[in-house]
């Protein structure tokens, strides 16, 4: 297969999930990259199949019923493409089947080096099971069993500043030599450790682990105080996760013959494609994946990328985990129905234990949709958490305060500042409305001033972002062509009232397309759609009432153009955070007037 984009013009990419494999087609037509068709098919990496490249054929072969391209042959794929009917001259796959990357990750400070590694794991599509730290509050036999406990596909050992103090270090690593930890996939081979730590305590760490484990060295992830280098560890743990654990996993071996690239996590890719998004267009970008078991958030902030992923929150396997978090009161207050707690304990523990059910009534809809908020809003509440400035870094004259009061240990996000929003998954992808899929995120992540919204058509960001690493010109092309749906652009002023709904919040003037100019009082508690469809845009000039903020300061005008979508314009006057009315009836009044007001349930009330 040619890796010169020069020569690639019929392209392959499938995603291997945990249930799911999906294979995407695309072809250069014309001038520019096209996606063309989608095939899916049950991954088989457990009994009795036991090999990966079962459900990938299954998934290639529905691309060649749909398109009459022949893609497989004898030995794999079919490469390069033999005229325009054969072969492919790329071939390129992420994976998440049997768990994905499962990580364990260790430092010296929790808030500090053991911070900058799981960071720096996370940033390589991984799961952090755990993280362990000197000061993180348990005994050294606790450390030491909960090593044992886990069975990480590979541990990432952090800690200390180059040319510091090593015993901290050491005594780490002479905890996991104790613990002995077996790897998730097999115990016949060595379980991978990466040491990203003080370059001084190499050799010490290499005389404690070198004979035990599969032991590899890079750049330490903070090599000053001030200074974090996460990029070298990344690579590192890519290549890892290729030959230590890709290769023990059932049918990777055959897989990994049929592509000369790579194989990558699936949340890699998702979050590849965001960061590209981000920088190539120098823009603010939030990315979310809302799946089965995780919810990974991404984040491209003035220029930083950061990414995260909460295992306990997604919206089958893991439904009941965020019963659990958040409590069956903040479900309920997004219901515009009555219901007693034992109707929705029931429908999650169904939706639990049948994970692929579709709900088949307009209630069980909602109550997914709750459920999709309240998972956002606490992966947003953990990727905030680690999306922060360096702790331990020394702020001149700021007495531990950051500009705008804000303290140097709270996010660096502003979401006044954030220019995009965009989401993929199958509840986020699939929904039966665009609306719904937009009122979920404005909800969840609490989108403030002016955020255009869009979402992943058919889930094929992964594919792309794997792609982006061979041919970067293509991945962007079909990414804006054919995997974005631009969704709107919301509009919602920060602040609240205590009381007196029907205030006025801002006074909004838009000049539409068409001529039309259109000016709102935008009134507090409402909700108003305006239609301006994808690839329009508009002029806004919007003036705020004194303790509403649209991110020049509270009570100052903003102008700026503003982008339509498949649903449009939302004036969101509902304030910041949202307040729902104490009262039940009131509230679910409230919410089914928000409803009505997006159009986004058919039939309701």
């Amino acid at each position: 297969m040619s890796r010169n984009p020069k020569d690639i013009k019929i392209i392959l990419a499938t995603d291997c999930g945990s249930t799911t494999s999906k294979a995407r087609f695309f072809k250069k037509i014309g001038d520019e990259y096209r996606f063309v068709a989608a095939g899916e098919a049950p991954t088989t990496v457990e009994a009795p199949y036991e090999d990966v490249t079962f459900g990938v054929s299954n998934a290639i072969r529905e691309v060649e019923e749909l398109t009459g391209h022949k893609i497989l042959g004898p030995n794999g794929i079919i490469s390069p493409s033999k005229g325009d009917n054969e072969g492919v001259d790329i071939y390129v796959t992420t994976s998440s089947a049997g768990g994905g990357l499962q990580m364990m990750v260790t430092g010296v400070i929790k808030s500090m080096t053991a911070e900058s590694a799981e960071r720096a794991a996370l940033g390589a599509g991984a799961i952090v099971e755990d993280v362990i730290a000197i000061d993180d509050g348990r005994k050294s036999y606790e450390e030491i069993e909960r090593i044992r406990f886990l069975r990480p596909d590979m541990i990432l050992v952090a800690g200390g500043t180059d040319g510091g103090t090593i015993s901290h270090i050491a005594q780490i690593a002479e905890y996991i030599r104790a613990a002995d930890p077996r790897p998730r996939l097999g115990t016949e081979f060595k379980l991978p450790v990466l040491f990203a730590g003080n370059i001084t305590a190499r050799p010490e760490v290499q005389k404690i682990l070198g004979e035990k484990f599969a032991l590899s060295m890079t750049d330490n992830i903070r090599p000053t105080i001030d200074t974090e280098n996460p990029e070298p560890a990344r690579n590192a743990v890519h290549e890892l996760f290729m030959v230590h654990v890709m290769s023990h996993a059932p049918g990777y071996d055959k897989l990994m013959k049929w592509t000369p690239i790579p194989i990558m996590p699936t949340p890699a890719g998702e979050g590849k494609m965001i960061r590209t998004n981000g920088e190539g267009l120098n823009i603010n970008v939030i990315g979310v994946g809302l799946g089965g078991a995780t919810t990974n958030v991404y984040s491209v902030f003035d220029g930083k990328f950061v990414r995260t992923v909460s295992a306990n929150l997604g919206m089958s396997y893991s439904i009941c985990n965020v019963l659990k978090e958040t409590g069956i009161k903040n479900i309920t207050r997004w219901l515009p129905f009555e219901i007693s707690e034992m109707e929705i304990l029931n429908s999650l523990y169904n939706k639990m234990i049948r994970p692929t059910t579709i709900p088949q009534t307009l209630n069980e809809l909602l109550i997914e949709h709750a459920v999709a908020r309240e998972a956002l809003r606490m992966g947003f509440q953990h990727h905030k958490s680690l999306a922060r400035p360096l702790l331990g870094v020394a702020h001149v004259g700021t007495m531990g305060v950051g500009t705008g009061g804000k303290s140097w240990s709270e996010s660096y996000i502003d979401m006044l500042k954030m220019d995009r929003l965009g989401a993929t998954g199958g509840l986020l992808s699939h929904g039966p409305r665009r609306a719904q899929t937009m009122l979920i995120l404005i909800d969840g992540f609490g989108v403030e001033g002016s955020t255009m919204l869009f979402q992943d058509s058919i889930f094929m960001m992964p594919h792309l972002g794997v792609l982006s690493t061979v041919h970067p010109e293509a991945a962007i092309q079909i990414f804006d062509k054919d995997c974005v749906v631009r969704l709107g652009t919301c509009i919602a002023p920060k602040g609240t009232f205590e009381k007196d709904e029907g205030q006025n919040v801002a006074t909004i003037t838009l000049s539409m397309p068409n001529g039309e100019t259109i000016t709102e009082d935008m009134k507090y508690g409402t909700m108003k759609k305006i239609p301006l469809k994808d690839g329009e845009s508009a002029q806004m000039d919007i003036k705020p009432e004194r303790g509403f903020d649209m991110g020049q300061g509270p009570g100052h005008r903003v102008s700026k153009k503003i982008e339509g979508g498949v649903v449009g314009l939302i004036l969101d006057a509902r304030g910041r955070p949202i307040v729902m009315p104490e009262d039940d009836s009131e509230r679910r009044k409230k919410l089914g007037e928000w409803f009505i007001a997006l159009q986004a349930y058919p039939g309701f009330p």
